[in-house]
């Protein structure tokens, strides 16, 4: 049944290869739970409505791409779009029940789009330099945050950025964890990623780095249409709605095709059922909304995944399964979320995996490798994959155009790079 139904035998992989990747999936993107309702409770909603929120909201959109779009993208709600939240309540005194209806508003948008042709057409649209930035870009944004949890990388005044202390148990952890999974990535080992990660586990639980708190708990139930609609018009919070649908759309977009082209799913530039995938994060949203949490997105880790051989819906089926368990685990996740060193050197090694497309950039004709170039370093130095795709939507048409080849754009990238030039200038979503 399952292989008529995710065609595995087409996709050249099998049930134990697909749930592999599914379990690296979740567990590289599971701090979420966590991190999420962390955020939230900062503009005043409840904890733990937040986390049964986030895992709801997770389970609708990924087990809607598992079972009608057939690929192995999973979905919860973004990060930055949390924080992003918590700043509307605090900059315009709202409570987060209207905030929570500026998020309801831009889902029933985003819902509205996806039966139209626009989001398909622009993943059309997208040229390959601009898709294989946008991988490349991915990429490297994924391994900057593996090696921030890992300690490889802090914070530094004058430097921005520097190497971290190589003698904190964190850091030792996750590098002999990245040391490990590479071994076993070099010698071609099936679910290396999963058995790194799981190895890396063990050792921090001897090493006292991991401790449990409790492993099972009953799930709070969710707290349905706690958002406030008619403030949204009473507030004028407009700009705000927009911000959330434009950084969710191009979010969702951008990590799709990254995620897609990694997988080798996409066909002659397309991606094969976009509107069921697209509708997945649509739905996600607006459910999510309802429930009381922040925009849903594609996870940039479902890289992981395929990186772990996922190239079907069996893997995201995995992924939702896992997160419907963690309603009844949530002191096992808790804890397993909070030790970084578990998934950090999945995220760096998936980020090398990420530049091969960038073999495919022309390097040598400049109106095609600077926009290439802007999205992979605007991504981890702004900390948002709809920055890069701005900066890219921006550069590309406007170089084309004054080097005479302004034919060769599509239309639709001329109207999306004023609209994100307008809307980085006078609205930014930070």
């Amino acid at each position: 049944m399952l292989e008529k139904w995710f065609k595995l035998k087409a996709y050249g992989t099998d049930v134990r290869t697909e749930v592999t990747a599914g379990a690296t999936t979740f567990f590289t993107m599971v701090y979420i739970v966590i991190v999420n309702p962390a955020i939230l409770s900062g503009a005043g909603v409840p904890f733990q409505q937040v986390f049964t929120a986030t895992i709801v909201a997770a389970i609708i959109g990924t087990l809607t791409m598992a079972l009608f779009a057939n690929h192995p993208i999973a979905i919860a709600p973004g990060m930055g779009m949390n924080a992003y939240f918590t700043s509307v309540v605090a900059a315009h005194g709202i409570s987060y029940q209207v905030a929570f209806g500026t998020v309801f508003a831009a889902g029933i948008l985003f819902l509205l789009l996806t039966f139209t042709r626009l989001r398909e057409l622009l993943i059309d649209s997208i040229p390959p330099a601009l898709k294989y930035g946008i991988t490349g870009g991915i990429g490297l944004f994924i391994a900057f945050i593996g090696l921030k949890y890992a300690g490889l990388v802090i914070a530094n005044e004058s430097t921005m950025v520097t190497l971290g202390n190589l003698k904190e148990p964190i850091t030792v952890l996750s590098i002999c964890g990245l040391l490990l999974t590479l071994v076993l990535m070099s010698r071609g080992l099936k679910g290396a990623l999963f058995i790194g990660m799981a190895v890396t586990a063990a050792a921090g639980y001897f090493m006292g780095l991991l401790k449990f708190h409790g492993v099972v708990a009953w799930p709070q139930p969710p707290v349905l249409f706690d958002l406030d609609i008619f403030g949204v018009f009473q507030h004028g919070l407009y700009t705000v709605v927009f911000a959330f649908l434009l950084v969710a759309i191009f979010d969702t977009t951008g990590t799709m095709i990254g995620v897609a082209e990694q997988a080798g799913i996409m066909k002659d530039g397309k991606l094969p059922r976009a509107k069921q995938a697209l509708f997945a994060d649509a739905l996600a949203t607006t459910a999510g909304s309802v429930l009381g949490t922040t925009p849903c997105s594609a996870y940039v880790e479902s890289s992981a995944g395929v990186a772990a051989g996922g190239r079907t819906g069996l893997t995201t089926l995995t992924v939702s399964i896992f997160f419907l368990l963690s309603l009844f685990f949530s002191p096992l996740i808790e804890s397993i979320a909070s030790l970084s060193a578990i998934t950090s050197p999945a995220l760096i090694v998936v980020g090398c995996f990420m530049m091969e497309g960038l073999a495919h950039v022309r390097w040598k004709q400049f109106d095609e490798a600077f926009p290439a170039f802007a999205i992979m370093i605007m991504m981890p130095l702004t900390s948002s994959i709809a920055t890069g795709i701005a900066i890219g939507f921006i550069t590309y048409p406007l170089l084309k155009l004054f080097n005479g080849k302004g034919k060769e754009v599509h239309p639709i990238l001329y109207v999306f790079g004023v609209i994100f030039a307008i809307q980085m200038v006078f609205f930014p979503a930070h």
